[in-house]
């Protein structure tokens, strides 16, 4: 039986807690992305009914609204929530990526060059696949 095998080379030691740490930090910053994907399609749920309100309203209404003296048209809102829906429907593509990496072992590294991501970077944007040079 060799030293490592019998536990006493503290480099064996060392490195299965290392493995042990990396692991469970994948497995809180899936979590933290498997969180984030169900409230991000929770919104892209809410601003689908918004659009679909806004639309039957435009149908509905026998107005000018380009004109309207009462505040924001029909179409501004329209427009407004299209682009709020289009951007949560890019974050949510950006988490499912982030996903996949932490499953894959590589979400603490670099997409672009390998290098580790600095772990604020992760803690800040969770979904990050760069590292701050290639952000």
């Amino acid at each position: 039986m060799s030293d490592a095998e019998a536990g006493l080379d503290p480099g064996a030691d060392q490195l299965s807690r290392g493995r042990d740490d990396r692991a469970a930090e994948a497995q809180q910053r899936r979590s933290v992305l498997t969180a984030l994907q169900s409230e991000t399609v929770s919104t892209i749920e809410v601003l689908d009914r918004q659009i679909e309100r806004v639309t039957a309203a435009r149908a509905d209404a026998n107005t000018d609204d380009e004109h309207d003296p009462e505040g924001a048209t029909i179409a501004f809102e329209r427009s407004q929530a299209d682009a709020l829906r289009s951007a949560a429907v890019s974050r949510l593509t950006q988490i499912d990526t982030a996903i996949a990496r932490v499953d894959a072992g590589t979400s603490d590294r670099c997409a672009v060059c390998g290098d580790p991501i600095p772990p604020l970077r992760l803690a800040a944007r969770p979904f990050a696949t760069t590292c701050l040079r290639h952000a």
